[in-house]
């Protein structure tokens, strides 16, 4: 399962996946870009299962779980990518509603979105939180982002600790700059020839998926050749 499974990172997993065999459950709130992207992948001779879900609605998540549920009966792997970013301005110039929307997003989705999936989860799954450098970085500008991330290092890190009984892997995967949408929205001009690819971050968290079960990676750093942008 993917949320987010149309962005740049998102999407290079879905295909990555799919090369693997994995039956795919795709989320996103772009229904045009998820349809083709499903129909691309459904070719490959994988079930692939999509729907249209905002990460933010309880009810719709909800909803999705129960669809999985009837569909596969189970999630092997939960890969949390859904994420937004807002254009630069310090704290007193930020809009409370921009704070609210990237929090829901970032944070309190991911909550929601794996509160729902753990019931559908067997031993040695693994879950995957796309979180960026921001979790452990701060930039001026940025505070509903940075925060959000942050945030969510904390859940991602105490998650893992709780299911550590389960054998259910859980990876905090933080890439640096890497070349996404999400630019368009925090600086439009951002030097994306010095990024890595999705691609790039995709195939590293396969590797990481591939890790033998006696193992796991539980956080993956990822960054440029030039470090910061």
């Amino acid at each position: 399962m993917i949320t987010g499974a149309t962005g740049g990172i998102g999407s290079a997993l879905a295909r990555m996946l799919a090369e693997q065999g994995c039956g795919l459950v795709l989320t996103g709130r772009n229904a045009t870009a998820l349809k083709k992207l499903s129909k691309e992948l459904s070719s490959n001779r994988i079930e692939v299962f999509s729907a249209i879900c905002d990460v933010r609605d309880q009810v719709a998540v909800q909803e999705l779980a129960v669809s999985i549920e009837g569909k596969f009966h189970h999630i092997d792997i939960l890969i949390n990518n859904a994420g937004i970013g807002h254009p630069e301005a310090p704290v007193d110039k930020l809009s409370p509603g921009v704070w609210t929307d990237v929090i829901g997003t970032n944070l309190t989705g991911m909550f929601l979105v794996t509160h729902f999936a753990l019931p559908l989860f067997r031993r040695g799954g693994a879950i995957v939180n796309n979180l960026s450098i921001a979790a452990r970085n701060v930039f001026p500008g940025s505070a509903a982002y940075s925060a959000s991330k942050h945030g969510a290092l904390g859940f991602t890190n105490t998650l893992r600790e709780e299911l550590r009984n389960r054998r259910i892997r859980v990876i905090a995967l933080l890439p640096g700059a890497t070349a996404t949408e999400i630019w368009q929205t925090i600086w439009p001009n951002a030097p994306r020839a010095k990024m890595m690819s999705p691609e790039t971050v995709a195939r590293a968290v396969v590797n990481t998926l591939l890790q033998p079960i006696d193992s796991t990676i539980e956080e993956l750093l990822i960054m440029p050749p030039d470090g910061r942008l």
